[in-house]
């Protein structure tokens, strides 16, 4: 009953904070999209052995968001006392533009309390550049696990949609809102 009512306070929240979904769904002008077949694989390998509910969230994602243009694979981890932070670091995959590395760091603010680390698959849709995706993207996150779980979020900035699915380790309750800022290179700020 409380994972219910929790993930409804998290879609009711993510649908206020990123409006118009349907601009998602057309495809970005970085060329060719990921079809889910392909992420499904890619998310197995990355993955390994705790991917046992990766499917039905990526079934998901392309449901409400369609294909995305590039994907990142990467690491993270995040602590909070109602006040907290994430850091992380990964690679971008895109068909035509290569892959490159990115980080992330940013804030968060609400009823969200204890620590994980996580392996995150991020979806990206509608990115125009590589460049593009450098900057913030607020969103509304929401998890609820002891010692592992998996996780879907939405973040988005312009018509750029970023959608973290993660799979982690540790002690993490609560909502929150907050943001996460890309950047080429590692910082401790997460502002």
């Amino acid at each position: 009953m409380f994972n219910r009512t929790l993930r409804g306070l998290i879609l009711a929240l993510a649908l206020i904070v990123s409006p118009g979904v349907a601009h998602a769904q057309q495809q970005g002008s970085l060329s060719d999209t990921y079809s889910s077949d392909e992420l499904l694989n890619t998310g197995h390998q990355f993955f390994g052995s705790v991917a046992q509910g990766l499917a039905s969230l990526i079934e998901r994602a392309i449901a409400e968001y369609g294909q995305p243009n590039a994907y990142i694979l990467g690491q993270e981890g995040s602590g909070a006392l109602f006040v907290g932070a994430r850091y992380g670091e990964g690679t971008m995959h895109t068909r035509n533009a290569g892959s490159h590395s990115v980080f992330w760091q940013g804030p968060s603010l609400g009823l969200n309390f204890g620590a994980d680390g996580s392996r995150v698959m991020m979806l990206v849709y509608n990115l125009p550049s590589v460049e593009s995706v450098f900057t913030r993207y607020p969103g509304v996150d929401g998890s609820i696990y002891a010692v592992g779980g998996m996780g879907m979020t939405a973040l988005r900035q312009g018509d750029v949609y970023i959608v973290p699915i993660s799979a982690g380790i540790g002690i993490r309750a609560g909502v929150s809102v907050g943001y996460l800022n890309f950047t080429r290179q590692p910082t401790w700020n997460p502002f």
